[in-house]
């Protein structure tokens, strides 16, 4: 009996252990799964990141496109040499300073101080168990970075030093831009994600300072990327000043010459295609509830890009009469830019209104900058710099607490329902207006009294292209052929054979050829006029400065 209970309890033990082994076989199966599961995840979510930072970096393409079809066919290839220089400038500069004061360690909410170089972000493989900032994570910020710069681009353009311009996209992307990055989107003051943590890192956002408040809301941008390029393009066409001819002697505008419509619509379309990659991959993940915000993303991003530019279309068929191309294609824009602060946080119907509201913003702002003489090219300022304001404040207006928290902020509150997000919106919007229009002008007039920040009339007349790039975009003419060979000698400026003439003396007749002074004539005495397309003649000491005993050949031009 004793025999059969032993090799009774020895069959059950061994039962038991055959039992065990396959539980711990589960088991570890189970987390070889999970394993499996959380690298497709992070597969997922980094394949979403870079796939959503090459739709925001083909967004360059389209401000391209718009920005040559925009300006005059002298200047093309200066401004396509912009968005190239944007880019690459901006690459290199966020890359070495800019990424570290926008995500580094917070310095009391203002400016990070690490991750200099991208110090810190390093092959997964060799720092197990560390944790890492991604490389897909510099990748997307880095596209937003260009995007602030190029704004700038359309407000300055055709009059502007390609050397400044260059030492301006740099300091943005590197300073001025990261700086508001810092503050709304990694741990500053005014940041949704974690603003100003204390010792034991709970997050201190505004106003309260606990989980009652969300801090700033604005889910892809508007503040931190459009009111930023937008505020910094507005001060730089006001201290550079307006086109040569753009304003009567009476201050009414007058039509400028443009390149290509097709170019135009051709570039707005990109950007309305880069812009799902801009609000939708806000997100930065698609695990979770990630793909589900994404697509509410797109839905109401489609729509207030649509509603403002038949805003725009209906408005200037009312007003002027006509169906302006111009204006729907800005129209669509202004739409974009509107909703890319509140596009996780509000319902269709309110992205239709934001919208609607936006184009009418644009369409009047673009009048009211004639009206005070600001020359803006592109419209940078009326599109970016105060329909991304309106965003910042529409989300404060028609954010509810539920979508809050369908888009996955952290804290659980009534924020929207008791309007204290409004008031949060409106304070970020004024400091990201004042720090951007601080940077921009100090930085501006301090080119202009060192370095200059224009080109001289005799260039602006004849165009970027020959002077700078020593190259016209379709085929020259016979003038612009000898205007391009002196370029590539090393001949600029006054020196450019210029065929255009003006009478000047009181004899002889005005028909161009007796008695007129070419604009690149050679100072009195040195022989008469230089002849269009002959090499330049060597000008006396000090010929071309103004003095009153001199001919002002600028004025008379004018």
């Amino acid at each position: 009996t004793l025999f059969l209970i032993m090799a009774s309890l020895a069959a059950q033990q061994a039962l038991i252990d055959a039992l065990t082994e396959r539980v711990d076989a589960a088991e570890a199966a189970a987390e070889a799964a999970q394993e499996t599961a959380d690298a497709i995840t992070r597969s997922a979510d980094t394949s979403w990141l870079v796939l959503s930072g090459a739709m925001v970096f083909f967004m360059q393409a389209g401000f391209g496109m718009l920005e040559a079809g925009a300006v005059s066919r002298k200047n093309v290839i200066n401004i396509l040499f912009k968005n190239v220089l944007d880019g690459c400038c901006a690459a290199l500069a966020f890359w070495l300073i800019g990424y570290g004061f926008a995500f580094g360690e917070t310095a009391g909410g203002f400016i990070g101080t690490t991750n200099f170089g991208s110090t810190e972000i390093f092959n997964v493989g060799d720092h197990l168990g560390e944790g890492v900032d991604g490389w897909q994570f510099w990748f997307f910020q880095w596209t937003f970075a260009g995007t602030a710069a190029t704004i700038v681009s359309g407000s300055v353009a055709e009059r502007t030093k390609l050397e400044a311009y260059i030492i301006f996209s740099v300091v943005l992307t590197a300073i001025v831009y990261p700086v508001v990055v810092h503050w709304v989107w990694a741990t500053g003051f005014l940041s949704a994600w974690g603003a100003i943590p204390d010792d034991d890192g709970a997050a201190r956002p505004l106003f309260s300072g606990t989980d009652a408040s969300n801090g700033m809301i604005d889910f892809a941008g508007s503040g931190v990327c459009h009111m930023v390029g937008g505020w910094c393009g507005l001060i730089g066409a006001v201290i550079i000043g307006p086109r040569l001819g753009r304003f009567n002697a009476d201050g009414k505008p007058k039509d400028m010459e443009y390149y290509n419509t097709t170019l135009m619509a051709l570039g707005t379309f990109i950007l309305w295609f880069g812009w799902y990659g801009f609000n939708c991959g806000s997100t930065l993940a698609v695990s979770g509830n990630g793909a589900n915000v994404a697509a509410k993303v797109a839905m109401t991003t489609t729509i207030a890009g649509a509603s403002a530019a038949l805003t725009c279309v209906v408005v200037a068929r009312v007003v002027e009469g006509v169906f302006d191309v111009g204006m729907g294609l800005n129209g669509i824009l202004a739409g974009l830019v509107s909703i890319t602060a509140n596009c996780a946080v509000v319902d269709p119907w309110m992205a239709f209104i934001i919208g609607c509201v936006g184009g009418i913003i644009y369409y009047n702002a673009h009048y009211l900058l004639l009206r005070l003489r600001i020359d803006d090219p592109l419209d940078a300022f009326p599109i970016h710099g105060l329909c991304g304001l309106w965003g910042v404040l529409a989300t404060g207006i028609f954010c509810t607490d539920a979508n809050v928290q369908y888009a996955g902020y952290p804290n659980v509150n009534d924020a929207c329902g008791r309007g204290e997000q409004f008031g949060v919106q409106a304070v970020g919007a004024i400091i990201i207006i004042v720090w951007s229009v601080t940077c921009a002008t100090a930085l501006f007039m301090s080119m202009k009294v060192t370095m200059g920040l224009r080109v001289s009339e005799h260039i602006e007349i004849q165009g970027l292209d020959i002077s700078e790039h020593g190259s016209v975009v379709d085929a020259p003419t016979e003038k612009e052929r000898k205007q391009v060979d002196l370029a590539r000698q090393g001949s600029h400026d006054g020196m450019m054979p210029v065929t255009r003439v003006v009478a000047v003396g009181g004899g002889g007749n005005n028909n161009g050829t007796n008695n007129a002074v070419p604009f690149n004539a050679v100072a009195p005495g040195d022989g008469g006029a230089q002849t269009a397309g002959a090499p330049p003649a060597q000008p006396k000491e000090g010929w071309g400065e103004k003095k009153k005993d001199s001919l002002d050949l600028e004025n008379l031009l004018s």
